[in-house]
C-alpha cells in the first residue's frame, strides 16, 4: 500500500514537473535538490511510474556508496508498502536484491560501470539517475562520461538525470550539453552556529593520524551538546577508526550511541535511519551522512571539520586515504543537517578564523587519486587516454601516465595501451587492477581460495585490532565474529565465484603465511621491501618503510607491504600492514623490476663503478668493475658537477675574474659572448670542459682542470669578438697617476676601487663596454670614502665635503682645492715635493 502521506510530503514533489518536461524535451537534466528532500526516494519512483502518474519506465539510480544504495532502496520500497526484491531492487558489489518484478534499481556506481562494460545499450533501461553526482566521485564522472557516449552513439532515447544536493549545477549541465537545470526548494530551519575550538592548541592532520586531544575534545562537545540542547546529535568525524574512539569516550552519556559508517552491519543502519523510538541518540557518522542519508530526529550537530580524502604519491607507490580539512562546502552540508525539521544548532570544532581560510569544495577525485582503475575502464571502454571522454576536469597527464605503467606491468593493456584479454577479465571482478592481478597470479600460485581470502583482506583493510602481521590478520578474520570478518567472508565467496571451480592452482599447496606473503607482493611489487635492520626496510620503489617497535615482523628479511602511509615530514613510510617473504617471492612477483647491468655513478663526492643487480631500488648483489665503460664515467662526472656544483674545478683568482667579465658581456651586449652561469656552463659540459672531462676518471682529474683556460674556448673566436674581450672588459683600468687597477664584474655594475688623489684631473667617469663603472673613491688608507658612478658631478659637488674630511686625517697627502689642477698621485705631499 503507497504511503501517500509520506510522498505528498517530500518538497522535491513541487520541481517535478519541470523535471518531466526537461526529460521529455532534452532527455537529460541537472536536478539541484538539497539534502531531504526526496530527490533520491520520490524522484525515481515518479520517473518510473510507480506513483500512478505516466508511463512505466525502467530506472536505474547510481549512488556513491553501498550504505547509501541499500537505504535509497530501502526507503523506497517502505513508500510502496513492500520489502526490497519487488518493484524496487538494490545491487552492490557482493549482494544483489532484485525480482522479475522490479522496476527501480538502486546500484553503486561501479556497479553501473560493470554494467556499462558488459552492456553498452543498457538494455531495458529508460532512465538512469546519478546521484549525488555533486560529490565529484571517480566512479560517477566516469559513469555520466560513458552514458553521454551512450546517448551519442546507440541510445538517443537513454534519458539521463544528474541529481546534485548543492546549487553548483552549472558545470553538470554544460556537460550534458546545457541540459536544463530543475531546482527544488528544501524545508531549512535555522541553524545557530557555535564555534566551539579546542583550548589548546591539536596537531594538524597527518596521513591516517587524528590526534587524540582532537577526539577527545569532539566529545567533549557532544556532552555539551546533549547538556545544552534538546534532539538527537549528528557528530561527523573522518573514519571508522575515530568513531570507535569517540564511541568509546561516549560511555556512560544519557543516549543510545550509533555508528554509521560503510562496514556498519545493516541492521546499524536500519536502526538509524528509522528514527528514534523514545530516547535521545548520539549519531557518530562519516560523510556518508553529509547528502547520501537522512537522518531523522536530528536537532544538533557536532562537527570535527575532518574528512578523509584518497591522495596517492605516484613516484613512490603509496596511494591511501588521507585526513584532511573539510572543505566549506562540506561544512554547510554538515550544518544542514541540524535544521531538517526544526531550528537546530552546529558545533564545529574549529575557531572562526580559520574557516575563511577552508577550500570551497573538496577536491575531485579524478584530480588527487590513483587513476589505475580509471585508466583500465577508460581501455575497455576503448579511449585508452580518455581523450574523448565528457569529463568535468581531465585527468592530470602524470597520474594517467603513472596508472598506464601500472597496467602494463601487470599485462592489463599492451605498449600502446589497448587493453588485453587478461585486462578485460580483470576489469569484470569489480577490484582495484593490482588487486585482480593480485587474484589472478596468485590463484594460480597459491590456490584460489587462498588467494581469494587474500585479496579480499586487502580490498577494505582490517581494522587496526586485527595487528599489522597480514598473515595473522587472515587467522583473525577466518575465526571472527564481527561486522569485519561477516563482509570479508561474503567478499571471499564473491571472488571465489568470479574465479570459477576450474581456476588454475585451486589444489596448491604451502603454508598460508607464503600465500599471504605471495598474493600482498602480487598485489603490490613496488612495495616489497628488504630489511636494513632495526626495523626500516627498503622498498623497491625506493622509499623507506619502518615498522612499529612493538610490531613482530621487525625480524623478518624480507617484507610485502600491503598498506603504508608517509607523513609529509617524515622521510620513511610507516607500514600498517605487511607480510614476510623471503626474496625468491620477492623475485617471482616483481620480476619486472629487475635489472642486471654496470653502474657507473656519482655517490658520497666520488665516480662510483660497479655490477648491480638490482630489484628497483634494492641492491641483490654488487661487484667493483674494473674497467667501467668511459662514456659512462663522463656521466658520472657531469652528475657530480650536477649535484655538487662546478667548484670541483680548478678555479683561480684570474679565472674566476674571466667568468665574471664574460658574465657581464652577456648580460650588457648579449651573443655573441656566451652565457657562463651555473645552469648554462653544466649544461654544456662538451663546449668547454673537453677533452680535459673526457680523460677524467674521477674527482681529483675534476679538480686538476684549469676553468679559466676551458672558458676561454666560449670565447666568439669565429666571429672575431673575441681580440676585443681586453677592450670591451678590461681586467685593469689605467687611471690617471699612471696605477693600473683591477675591475671587479661581479656586481650589476664594474667596480673601480681607488685612491681618490690617483683621479685628479680626470674629468669624466671610465666606461667599460659603454657602461660607466662605479667608482669607490678610496682614503689613502685604503678606506671607502665616496662612491660615484658621475665624477664630474662628484668633483662639482661632493669632493668639497670629503676633502674637509679627509684632509684633517691625513695631513701630509695632497688636497687641492680644484683637483683639476694639479696631478694625479699615489704619494704624499713631501714625497711629491722631492720628486
Amino acid at each position: 500500500m503507497i504511503r501517500t502521506e509520506a510522498l505528498d510530503r517530500l518538497p522535491v514533489r513541487t520541481a517535478v514537473p519541470a523535471l518531466r518536461r526537461a526529460l521529455d524535451d532534452r532527455g537529460v537534466a541537472v536536478l539541484c535538490a538539497p539534502p531531504g528532500t526526496g530527490k533520491t526516494t520520490l524522484v525515481p519512483l515518479v520517473l518510473a511510474g510507480l506513483t500512478g502518474e505516466g508511463p512505466v519506465r525502467r530506472v536505474v539510480v547510481a549512488e556513491p556508496r553501498r550504505i547509501a544504495a541499500r537505504a535509497a532502496a530501502r526507503r523506497m520500497a517502505w513508500l510502496l508498502g513492500e520489502q526490497p526484491g519487488g518493484r524496487i531492487g538494490f545491487t552492490v558489489r557482493g549482494e544483489r536484491v532484485v525480482g522479475r518484478d522490479t522496476v527501480v534499481e538502486v546500484v553503486t556506481t561501479g556497479v553501473l560501470l560493470q554494467r556499462l562494460q558488459r552492456d553498452q545499450e543498457l538494455a531495458g533501461v529508460d532512465v538512469v539517475i546519478i546521484d549525488e553526482c555533486h560529490e565529484r566521485h571517480l566512479d560517477a564522472d566516469t559513469v555520466a562520461a560513458f552514458l553521454l557516449d551512450v546517448r551519442e552513439a546507440i541510445r538517443p532515447d537513454l534519458r539521463l538525470v544528474a541529481a546534485s544536493a548543492t546549487t553548483d549545477a552549472e558545470g553538470w549541465a554544460r556537460l550534458l550539453g546545457d541540459a536544463p537545470v530543475v531546482e527544488a526548494e528544501g524545508v531549512s530551519y535555522p541553524v545557530e552556529v557555535l564555534w566551539a575550538p579546542p583550548a589548546r592548541p591539536v596537531k594538524p592532520p597527518h596521513g591516517m593520524r587524528v590526534d587524540p586531544a582532537l577526539l577527545t575534545h569532539v566529545a567533549a562537545t557532544v556532552r555539551r551538546a546533549l547538556g545544552e540542547r534538546e534532539g538527537d546529535v549528528l557528530c561527523f568525524l573522518p573514519g571508522v577508526g575515530e568513531i570507535g574512539r569517540v564511541a568509546g569516550q561516549l560511555a556512560g552519556v544519557d543516549a543510545e550511541v550509533l555508528q554509521v559508517h560503510g562496514r556498519a552491519p545493516a541492521a546499524v543502519q536500519d536502526a538509524v535511519l528509522a528514527g528514534s523510538s523514545g530516547g535521545r541518540r548520539v549519531v557518530l557518522a562519516t560523510s556518508v551522512a553529509e547528502s547520501s542519508l537522512t537522518v531523522p530526529g536530528v536537532r544538533v550537530v557536532v562537527d570535527s571539520g575532518l574528512a578523509r580524502e584518497p591522495r596517492t604519491d605516484h613516484a613512490r607507490g603509496l596511494s591511501a586515504l588521507t585526513t584532511v580539512r573539510a572543505s566549506q562546502a562540506a561544512g554547510r552540508q554538515r550544518a544542514g543537517r541540524a535544521g531538517r525539521e526544526a531550528p537546530g544548532a552546529v558545533y564545529r570544532c574549529w575557531d572562526q578564523a580559520e574557516d575563511g581560510r577552508l577550500a570551497r569544495f573538496p577536491a575531485p577525485e579524478i584530480k588527487v587519486a590513483d587513476l589505475a582503475a580509471f585508466a583500465l575502464q577508460a581501455a575497455c571502454w576503448g579511449d585508452p587516454d580518455a581523450s574523448s571522454l565528457a569529463l568535468l576536469d581531465p585527468p592530470p597527464a602524470g597520474a594517467m601516465g603513472a596508472a598506464r605503467e601500472v597496467l602494463e606491468a601487470i599485462g592489463a593493456v599492451d605498449g600502446g595501451g589497448r587493453v588485453t584479454e587478461r585486462g578485460v577479465r580483470m576489469s569484470r571482478l569489480g577490484l582495484h587492477p593490482r588487486l585482480a592481478r593480485a587474484l589472478l597470479d596468485g590463484a594460480r600460485e597459491a590456490g584460489a581460495r587462498r588467494a581469494a581470502e587474500v585479496v579480499a583482506l586487502l580490498s577494505e583493510e582490517p581494522p587496526r585490532e586485527y595487528g599489522d602481521d597480514l598473515a595473522a590478520a587472515l587467522r583473525t578474520a577466518r575465526r571472527g565474529q564481527d561486522g569485519y570478518a561477516a563482509r570479508w567472508k561474503q567478499e571471499v565467496r564473491r571472488l571465489s565465484s568470479s574465479l570459477g571451480s576450474g581456476s588454475p592452482g585451486t589444489g596448491k599447496g604451502g603454508s598460508d603465511d607464503a600465500a599471504v606473503g605471495l598474493v600482498a607482493a602480487l598485489a603490490f611489487p613496488e612495495r616489497v621491501a628488504r630489511a636494513r635492520g632495526d626495523g626500516a626496510f627498503l622498498m623497491a620503489s625506493g622509499t623507506g618503510a619502518e615498522l612499529r617497535d612493538a610490531s613482530r615482523l621487525r625480524s623478518a628479511p624480507w617484507l610485502a607491504v600491503a598498506v603504508a602511509d608517509r607523513p609529509s615530514h617524515a622521510a620513511s613510510a610507516r607500514v600498517r600492514l605487511a607480510a614476510v617473504i623471503d626474496e625468491s617471492t620477492a623475485l617471482l612477483a616483481a620480476g619486472h623490476l629487475r635489472v642486471r647491468g654496470e653502474e657507473v655513478r656519482w655517490m658520497d663526492g666520488e665516480v662510483v663503478a660497479r655490477a648491480v643487480d638490482r630489484l628497483g631500488a634494492v641492491e641483490l648483489a654488487v661487484r667493483p668493475l674494473k674497467q667501467p665503460d668511459p662514456e659512462l664515467v663522463r656521466g658520472a662526472l657531469v652528475e657530480g658537477l650536477l649535484r655538487e656544483g662546478l667548484g670541483l674545478l680548478r678555479w683561480t683568482r684570474d679565472s674566476e675574474q674571466l667568468r665574471l667579465r664574460l658574465a657581464f658581456l652577456h648580460r650588457t651586449l648579449g651573443s655573441p659572448w656566451p652565457d657562463v652561469s651555473d645552469g648554462a656552463l653544466l649544461a654544456e659540459t662538451g663546449a668547454w670542459l673537453e677533452p680535459e672531462l673526457s680523460r677524467a676518471r674521477r674527482r681529483a682529474d675534476l679538480g686538476r682542470i684549469d676553468a679559466g683556460q676551458a672558458l676561454r674556448r666560449l670565447l666568439p673566436w669565429a666571429t672575431g669578438e673575441a681580440v676585443r674581450l681586453d677592450e670591451l672588459a678590461p681586467e685593469r683600468i689605467e687611471v690617471p697617476s699612471g696605477s693600473r687597477i683591477r675591475v671587479e664584474y661581479g656586481g650589476e655594475q664594474p667596480v673601480l676601487a681607488v685612491k681618490l688623489q690617483e683621479l685628479f684631473g680626470l674629468a669624466e667617469t671610465p666606461r667599460v663596454a659603454g657602461v660607466p663603472v662605479l667608482v669607490h673613491l678610496l682614503s689613502p688608507a685604503g678606506r671607502p670614502a665616496a662612491v660615484t658612478a658621475d665624477l664630474a658631478s662628484f668633483w662639482r659637488d661632493g669632493y668639497k665635503a670629503v676633502r674637509a674630511e679627509l684632509r684633517g686625517r691625513y695631513p701630509k697627502h695632497p688636497w687641492p682645492e680644484d683637483p683639476a689642477t694639479v696631478p694625479a698621485t699615489r704619494f704624499t705631499s713631501a714625497r711629491l715635493k722631492r720628486s
